[in-house]
């Protein structure tokens, strides 16, 4: 019997960046919206010539793995983002209360299973952040209410805790969505009295449960902190067809 083997060619430098850069991303060491070193850093970094960094950096684009902004830098792309995003924006900027209830629920499922790994996974770093991002939420709370993106923030670190790099993709690939739900329910909610006090008691909850690597209670608060918003939703959506 003949064996016949094919020579082993050597892959360019480039490729090599490019592998690297990609396995980063897979792994969550390089998260969706993070800014890749510029070019020069990532010669000097790598030990290789500026021509093959911009090489690897065109094919990344390519593929759909970064996206370079004129005069501010590449940055990670969520790897879900053309296929969830675009068609539902346009219907989730109108407030549809419906769509915005159905998100909720879509929310339960991806941010459920956040908290659940985040108390198996999370790092004193990931809890500092949530710790930080919890006390400016307390803070503005005292002044009758916070801000939305500190409360999309503060989410976003619970699925970062998780160290799924999968399910950070998948949460910013509907950003946009995401965050219009926590703006129409907070402007919904602190019309009623005592419910900023509430909504400030279900985020320190969650990030005890998740500091005391507690994952079902994890899971739990945060499904219940998310059936308060779906609730809310619904009398939307009851006012709107009355």
């Amino acid at each position: 019997m003949t064996i016949v083997f094919e020579p082993i060619k050597p892959k360019k430098i480039s490729e090599e960046i490019v592998e690297q850069i990609k396995a980063l991303i897979s792994r969550g060491k390089l998260k969706p919206g993070d800014r890749v070193p510029s070019e020069r850093e990532l010669a000097t970094m790598l030990g290789v010539s500026r021509p093959s960094v911009r090489e690897a950096i065109m094919v990344l684009e390519a593929l759909g793995f970064l996206d370079s902004r004129q005069g501010g830098g590449t940055f990670v792309r969520a790897l879900t983002q053309t296929s969830i995003t675009d068609p539902l924006t346009r219907l989730v900027e109108e407030n549809d209360p419906e769509l915005l209830r159905a998100l909720v629920e879509v929310r339960m499922g991806l941010e459920g299973w956040s908290a659940y790994l985040a108390a198996k996974r999370a790092t004193e770093q990931d809890l500092a952040e949530m710790q930080r991002l919890y006390r400016i939420m307390e803070e503005q709370a005292a002044k009758g209410g916070w801000v939305s993106e500190i409360d999309a923030e503060f989410h976003y670190a619970i699925t970062t805790a998780s160290h799924n790099s999968l399910q950070m993709h998948v949460l910013d690939s509907i950003h946009t969505l995401f965050h219009t739900t926590i703006q129409v329910a907070l402007m919904e909610f602190y019309q009623q009295k005592g419910h900023v006090q509430r909504l400030l008691t279900q985020h320190r909850e969650i990030m005890e449960a998740i500091a005391a690597h507690d994952p079902e209670l994890a899971r739990l608060k945060m499904i219940g902190h998310l059936t308060m918003v779906e609730e809310k939703m619904a009398e939307l959506l009851n006012a709107r067809s009355r």
